[in-house]
């Protein structure tokens, strides 16, 4: 089974990216910080990792850069309200597998895990 780690501060998202995984047939795990994320990471080793990237604490750019020094090759996709080029860049140097922009279209995100699940 899939293993999904998502880390969000939002509870309502978190919730609503869970339930329609689960429909999929994915295993879930969740967090609610940076630091959480990074923990759950590094014990389950998830596919893939869906991340915010505007976090309270610890932003959602360090902890990509966390999960990256843990696994260079992590999949992870991030997830924004930002539209700004220079944060989409700076995360794609970083090594994020994309973006999915919130609020989040179901066919897309299954569509963008999909395909990094197969590479």
């Amino acid at each position: 089974m899939t293993k999904i780690l998502i880390i969000d501060d939002a509870a309502f998202i978190r919730m609503r990216v869970e339930k329609f995984l689960l429909r999929h047939d994915f295993e879930v795990f969740l967090a609610e910080d940076g630091q959480s994320g990074i923990d759950l990471f590094k014990k389950e080793l998830p596919d893939v990792v869906l991340l915010d990237v505007t976090m309270p604490g610890m932003s959602g750019m360090e902890v990509l850069k966390q999960i990256k020094e843990a696994n260079k090759d992590a999949k992870v996709i991030m997830l924004t309200n930002v539209d700004q080029q220079e944060t989409i860049m700076e995360t794609v140097k970083l090594g994020a597998k994309g973006f999915i922009k919130k609020p989040f279209e179901e066919d897309k995100l299954l569509d963008k895990i999909s395909k990094l699940i197969k590479t």
